[in-house]
């Protein structure tokens, strides 16, 4: 059966991983990028994991107090004893664990990762193939219209003016629809007159949108 993916916020979220090796460093450095607070812990570091700003390194073997307080762990040694043992005992707290190359003592898959500003996309096969979700990424990648992360950035931007001068769910999603697509024809945000414009064009299609200002009757 195939893994639903949720989505998770991890801006200040602390993170365990459980080995120092390439794997520990890649996983590392895709988790920083959403704000995850990392520890990580292993008899051998590599000197990449030390120069990563933000992460406790801890030098040793492994102890199952680091889980204390840990809202998701990782896994990632070449020790299969070890990892099974992370995994039960993560099991035991119900802390979500990822095993990396053994899906049957994961609690959760870490996907393949696509981030463009705003937007992450997450590929999964179930485990299946790794390969095939890495090959997926770069067609999804090459996919992407450029400029995406500044049009996303933009659209994040107005939503509160929308909202606040656009009643109603379905005017709202009428606008953001038509705002979308005109940022995608531009290759780019649009100016504030052209923000203008089209809140104005899509009133006319749906008479209770406001400016936000108040007009005399006769106005």
């Amino acid at each position: 059966m195939a893994y639903f993916p949720f989505f998770v916020d991890l801006e200040g979220k602390r993170g365990i991983i459980v080995g120092g090796g390439s794997v520990a460093l890649r996983k590392a450095e895709q988790l920083l990028a959403y704000g995850a607070l990392l520890t990580v812990a292993a008899p051998e570091i590599r000197p990449e994991l030390w120069e990563l700003p933000g992460i406790t390194v801890v030098r040793g073997p492994f102890d199952a107090e680091l889980l204390r307080g840990a809202d998701f762990v990782i896994a990632a040694t070449d020790d299969d004893e070890l990892n099974r043992h992370v995994s039960c005992l993560c099991g035991e707290r119900r802390i979500p664990v990822n095993v990396v190359d053994n899906r049957e003592l994961c609690s959760f898959l870490f996907p393949a990762l696509l981030k463009r500003g705003s937007l992450s996309v997450g590929i999964s096969t179930g485990g299946a193939s790794p390969t095939a979700a890495v090959y997926l990424k770069k067609q999804i990648g090459e996919l992407l219209p450029p400029g995406l992360e500044d049009i996303l950035a933009y659209l994040g931007g107005v939503r509160d003016e929308v909202r606040a001068v656009v009643p109603g769910e379905e005017n709202r999603s009428l606008l953001y629809s038509h705002l979308f697509t005109a940022c995608m024809e531009k290759g780019g945000p649009l100016s504030r007159e052209e923000f203008r414009s089209l809140l104005e064009e899509t009133s006319c299609q749906t008479p209770t949108i406001s400016d936000g200002t108040e007009k005399n009757e006769g106005g």
